[in-house]
């Protein structure tokens, strides 16, 4: 309630502010109050576009160079590479066209700025020009959109690969969960109806009826064999979510009633994205960061923050409700020994719900 009154009060306190300067404005009779701008008024103008162009360039070389390298680092995924080509290319030619265009949009508004005696040319059109900045823009977008679209189609398309990996993400407010298909490399059916079945144990739905299911491994962390392509199918529970992997490019909405499909294959694990020079450096940035905000926590009495240590990610990138920010389930690319041993530790939907 105090911060409603606060608020309230400077709304008025702002109000009253702006009636006293509007009241002072108009009694400043020998003021020229023109709505019309005059040559004084076009010079300044010019002259701040001008500077303005220099503030702009200066600013986006000083964000390169100061936050370049949160970058992520080199795709982890067998399609990553096509996806950051395409990325930078379209990058490098709105870079070129912006810097272009807006030097010539502020260099313009201050050569030709209003001055005495000065009078503005008529220049009815031209042609060519208009050729030119109509056909070279279209050529050079359908180029970005045919090479987007093979990117895209080349990508998206699963086909039937049975040696593939057959995982089911999960999505509910505000977890996510995976589900493995057994040795017989199906993934059985499932429904929100079936939640409640078994004491709460059957904790996405899986229909105990189906024989394809009874084999099936649920787990609360992602774990992937390097090398081999693997199937996501995915579910939501409840609200729309999205499955986002940054470090593999890949990105999926999660559609309640329906499932929807994404394929890629891991090309790195997670020990070898560790050592890799630039994801090195990222976690040193990180930890220096952390280690100076933990002598804030310590001295307010809390305890200090653990260093950080690189792990590929699943995000929701959904806004789905209150703890959105916090929905992320770890994900470990290990080579097909490491994840052949780990998931004969795991229980299958047989055996919890025995």
């Amino acid at each position: 309630m105090t911060a409603i009154l606060t608020l309230m009060v400077l709304v008025l306190i702002a109000i009253s502010l702006w009636q006293v300067a509007k009241i002072f404005e108009m009694s400043q009779t020998s003021k020229n109050n023109s709505q019309v701008a005059n040559d004084s008024d076009n010079d300044t103008q010019g002259k701040l576009m001008f500077a303005f162009l220099a503030f702009l360039y200066i600013l986006t070389l000083y964000s390169f160079w100061a936050w370049g390298d949160v970058l992520l680092p080199a795709a982890a995924s067998e399609h990553g590479g096509e996806y950051d080509s395409l990325m930078w290319i379209s990058f490098a030619l709105i870079f070129f066209v912006q810097t272009i265009t807006q030097a010539l949009l502020h260099y313009f508004s201050f050569k030709y700025r209003g001055e005495p005696g000065k009078r503005a040319m008529f220049y009815a059109d031209n042609n060519r020009l208009e050729a030119y900045w109509t056909i070279i823009p279209a050529i050079t977008l359908a180029g970005l959109i045919l090479s987007g679209l093979y990117t895209w189609n080349d990508i998206m398309t699963v086909e039937e690969n049975e040696e593939a990996l057959v995982v089911e993400l999960y999505a509910q407010q505000f977890n996510w969960k995976a589900r493995y298909s057994g040795q017989d490399g199906v993934l059985g059916d499932a429904n929100v109806r079936f939640l409640q079945d078994f004491d709460g144990k059957n904790v996405i739905g899986i229909d105990a009826t189906d024989p394809n299911g009874l084999d099936d491994v649920v787990t609360q962390e992602l774990h992937l064999p390097v090398g081999r392509e693997v199937i996501f199918k995915m579910r939501s529970q409840d609200v729309l979510h999205s499955a986002y992997m940054p470090h593999f490019r890949a990105q999926m909405n999660c559609v309640p009633g329906m499932i929807t499909e994404f394929a890629f294959t891991p090309i790195t694990t997670t020990d070898d994205m560790r050592l890799d020079p630039d994801v090195v450096a990222k976690v040193k940035k990180i930890n220096k960061i952390r280690a100076e905000n933990s002598k804030q926590l310590v001295a307010d009495g809390d305890e200090a923050l653990e260093p950080y240590i690189f792990d590929y990610i699943l995000l929701c990138n959904k806004i789905c409700g209150t703890s959105h920010y916090n929905m992320q389930m770890k994900i470990i690319v290990e080579t097909p020994e490491a994840y052949e041993a780990w998931m004969i530790q795991q229980q299958t939907f047989a055996q919890v719900i025995q």
